[in-house]
């Protein structure tokens, strides 16, 4: 297969990007692919990304490329240029410019605002150290301890403190994060339903993962909040991410109905899997694809162990 005009002949990233400035609008879905620049991306990533891709491909759709870069401790530039770079060379294209989180706090800052106007939101004030005390102190009385998915949810610690005590608190520039009450949303929105095209109408149950951070101490928002909002300002149809997020998707369904935002259809794919059966993972040390690149795996190759062309999880060895 002849080279593309914007594919590097090794791993070097000194190369323009796909030609995508002028792709039209399309009648199909529109999906994204939202990595985070923490590192380089693996062929989990690439699988994700070929999800997206594909489902927007196959219905004559819109694929989009975000970049989730919230966390300013751990997301590097040259993560973010790594990956455009590695997709590009695996042959996906995308419009330009791309969204960048941390250039768009404002938005975040407004659905806190609209939060907050409705009684939905509250400030912590707890460190870590404060919840894993109560979640261990609730331990000694099991009908006191909620577990979700994920594992013990927030105790509460916080949810009813007086409301001009904890506006002094603020005021004095006490650390804060603030918090979704679940329980007080599910009062304004009523039942609420979503769909997954693997598993059919979903019944959204937030309080499986508690009063979740909407806005951390540090960065004045959250992956809930912001991807939520982001999909709904960019025109995301159709949502395509890992299983590993399914659960999630019932605290985005909540604050969707809360801002009144659009709801997209979802599709939770199974994710890769080394032979233990664990998913790849950066901090497991799977395979960056730009370690596959410099031993001279072509594309396709890259491709074939991500999965593509028929989208089923593959299994890989990590090496």
């Amino acid at each position: 297969m002849p080279r593309l005009p914007w594919e590097p002949v090794g791993c070097s990233d000194e190369m323009p990007f796909p030609p995508t400035v002028d792709i039209p609008a399309m009648p199909g879905p529109v999906t994204r692919f939202a990595p985070s620049p923490t590192g380089h991306l693996h062929l989990g990533h690439a699988h994700s990304a070929l999800f997206a891709w594909n489902a927007a491909q196959v219905e004559g759709g819109r694929f989009l490329l975000r970049v989730e870069d919230i966390d300013p401790n751990r997301c590097r530039p040259e993560y973010e240029h790594a990956l455009m770079a590695d997709l590009a060379w695996l042959g996906l294209s995308w419009p330009i410019p791309v969204r960048r989180q941390s250039d768009h706090m404002e938005d975040y800052a407004a659905a806190l605002t609209r939060l907050a106007v409705l009684g939905a939101t509250y400030p912590c004030f707890c460190s870590r150290k404060d919840i894993a005390d109560e979640i261990a102190r609730a331990g000694a009385a099991p009908h006191l301890a909620a577990t979700g998915p994920d594992g013990p949810l927030y105790p509460g610690i916080c949810r009813h403190l007086d409301r001009n005590l904890a506006a002094d608190r603020i005021a004095a520039g006490e650390p804060h994060a603030i918090r979704l009450d679940v329980a007080k949303a599910l009062t304004l929105t009523g039942p609420l339903l979503w769909h997954d095209r693997g598993r059919g109408v979903i019944a959204a149950d937030p309080a499986l993962l508690g009063d979740v951070v909407l806005a951390r101490r540090d960065v004045r928002t959250s992956y809930h909040l912001a991807v939520t909002v982001d999909d709904a300002l960019q025109g995301v149809t159709l949502v395509t991410r890992g299983e590993d997020l399914f659960h999630a998707t019932h605290i985005h369904r909540l604050i969707q109905a809360l801002l009144d935002l659009p709801v997209p259809e979802y599709h939770h794919h199974p994710l890769l899997v080394n032979e233990q059966g664990q998913r790849l993972s950066k901090r497991d040390g799977a395979k960056a694809i730009r370690a596959l690149r410099s031993e001279g795996l072509a594309p396709e190759q890259v491709l074939r162990l991500a999965g593509a062309p028929d989208r089923k999880p593959a299994i890989l060895l990590q090496r």
